[in-house]
């Protein structure tokens, strides 16, 4: 009794926090509120978390008790959240579409400093007239990096910065022209952006091509699952199918059956994704560099 009462108290507690993510997440609530600047920053990571995330996990929070209340499956109320939350991310290529716009914005970005540049305007100046132009998928960092000027930052600094917000390879190179502009004030920056963004152009349609040929395994695999949970659903409702998964060995043996499908998900989505390309500018960079001249002149000695 003690135990049904304990079970019955955390699946209460589940629910109502699994409506609260579901709510907070669709109306759009600040989950983390006002509080000192050393406690914003050790939650930095909760609100770089979308919004769409913490619906989806409320959502599948609620669905796996569910699944516990009726076919009693303790494992769903941990299983249904993670794959609620997961399949999305792994049948979907998001991040590369956000990365392509974000490079095809930052072309857009650069034709319009070399233009400004080419009129006669300083660097400093192009930069923070540019922040009115800026496309939406670099709007944030462009705002940044001006702030930064318009507080007295380093032009260095804050350019080095502007690389780390936009964590792109190609965003360094544009960065190291910027760079050395800033330290030599001198003409044809404006003309040497121009033909990086001809660059940069050539490299979003590559990359298009790239995401076109690689979304025909990846909706291969999303109606796969797709066929495969509507089937599972429906024996699920009609028969006794799924009755020896209810047993302590049966939900053992799902959890390797569920995990080993979710492991060649993962497989596929890194495949395709592919490697990052090496960036030039950054703390990683800087560290790396250090750590190999430090091994260089221990080698010496």
């Amino acid at each position: 009794m003690p135990g049904s009462l304990v079970g019955s108290m955390l699946a209460g507690a589940l629910f109502a926090f699994g409506i609260f993510l579901l709510v907070a997440g669709w109306r759009r609530w600040d989950l983390i509120p006002d509080a000192s600047p050393s406690v914003r920053h050790r939650l930095a990571r909760l609100t770089q978390v979308p919004r769409r995330t913490w619906a989806l996990l409320g959502f599948g929070v609620v669905a796996g008790l569910l699944v516990w209340a009726i076919w009693k499956w303790p494992i769903a109320v941990v299983a249904v959240p993670v794959a609620v939350v997961g399949l999305p991310a792994l049948l979907s290529n998001r991040g590369q579409v956000d990365a392509i716009a974000r490079l095809e914005s930052l072309e857009e970005w650069t034709r319009s400093l070399s233009d400004r540049l080419t009129v006669g305007q300083g660097l400093e100046q192009a930069l923070t007239v540019s922040q009115r132009s800026a496309p939406p998928a670099i709007a944030d960092p462009v705002r940044r990096l001006v702030s930064r000027l318009t507080a007295r930052w380093d032009t260095e600094v804050a350019l080095r910065a502007f690389a780390d917000d936009l964590d792109d390879a190609t965003a360094d190179h544009m960065t190291i022209y910027l760079l050395q502009a800033a330290r030599r004030r001198g003409t044809g920056l404006a003309i040497v952006l121009g033909e990086l963004a001809e660059t940069v152009a050539a490299e979003v349609r590559a990359r298009r091509q790239i995401e076109a040929d690689r979304a025909k395994p990846r909706a291969t695999a999303r109606w796969v699952t797709i066929i495969s949970a509507t089937v599972l659903g429906f024996l699920a409702f009609t028969g006794d199918y799924i009755a020896p998964y209810q047993t302590p060995l049966g939900q053992v043996l799902l959890v390797v059956l569920v995990g080993g499908y979710l492991a060649a998900l993962v497989w596929m989505k890194r495949i395709a994704t592919g490697k990052k390309h090496a960036r030039s500018l950054g703390a990683q960079v800087r560290r790396e560099a250090a750590r190999q001249h430090a091994a260089a002149w221990g080698g010496i000695s």
